[in-house]
């Protein structure tokens, strides 16, 4: 166990996914106390024990970003078993069926071509608030309850999920994509906001990892890429997708002591997608 961060505690959201839980097990093996935040608490859980078996020291919280009463009921909780938070991961994001289109050019015959083709026309406001809200206010209401515990502390960190999406927006996806920009800029706004108090904000911009949220969509069964899959990779100049562990490196970077002057800054890992003009 290595004590980069030894004694601080780490809040990190939506943390029984693929991503997340990388990013807690990375903190928990530099010495951080990890509470793994998760709408499912058997989700959270498993994370936890997973630290915990490897030597670390973690606790899963049921927890609703959504819901201010149940964030403050897990910062109780966290504030008793761990300590006060230092470190602040807002990882909880996602996109939704109803905010995305069938296909990526609106062409004039798809004004009749059926309820089986969903058009810009036919986005569902709620769907498209459901994907705002999650990503947003997902990420607004849980450094609202924590960052109160980091004010005035030297050394606190909130680091925001952010996206490719949100310096080049994805076809279909018009939702997530408006979401994901937003959270770039309130990172920023967020950086100036804090930068008396000793809390510096900075934000993730991965670029396509397979998660259980779009693995579907980039592959097939058999393992084989999905045209969409092809056309991502034909863009990424590493001629990969990302892997879980590719970034930790950037995060802990961002939560140490190496970028005590760096705050509101997006950090693009994405293999060369946002460098590459397509030709």
């Amino acid at each position: 166990m290595e004590s980069d961060f030894l004694g601080k505690v780490a809040v990190i959201t939506g943390a029984g996914g693929v991503l997340c839980s990388t990013m807690a097990k990375a903190l928990a093996a530099k010495g951080a106390k990890i509470a793994v935040l998760d709408l499912k608490a058997e989700n959270a859980d498993v994370v936890a024990n997973e630290i915990k078996q490897l030597g670390g020291q973690a606790i899963g919280v049921a927890c609703n970003v959504l819901d201010k009463a149940s964030l403050h009921a897990a910062r109780e909780m966290i504030n008793i078993e761990l300590g006060l938070c230092n470190i602040l991961i807002n990882g909880a994001g996602g996109n939704h069926p109803k905010g995305t289109t069938s296909k990526p050019f609106f062409e004039i015959d798809d004004l009749n071509a059926g309820e089986d083709l969903k058009t810009f026309f036919d986005l569902d406001p709620e769907g498209i608030k459901f994907v705002f809200e999650l990503n947003f206010i997902g990420s607004l209401l849980p450094t609202q309850v924590f960052a109160k515990d980091m004010i005035g502390r030297e050394g606190s960190t909130i680091i925001n999920i952010s996206s490719m999406n949100a310096f080049k927006p994805l076809t279909k996806i018009p939702a997530y994509s408006g979401a994901k920009a937003a959270i770039s800029n309130f990172t920023q706004w967020l950086a100036v906001h804090f930068a008396k108090t000793g809390i510096r904000v900075n934000a993730l911009a991965p670029g396509f990892f397979l998660t259980e949220q779009n693995r579907t969509l980039l592959t097939n069964t058999d393992g084989s890429l999905t045209p969409r899959g092809n056309t991502i990779l034909e863009h990424t100049p590493m001629g990969r997708f990302g892997e879980p562990d590719d970034l930790t490196g950037t995060l802990l970077w961002l939560c140490g002591e190496g970028s005590k002057f760096v705050t509101g800054v997006v950090v693009s890992i994405d293999g060369g997608f946002s460098a590459f003009s397509g030709v």
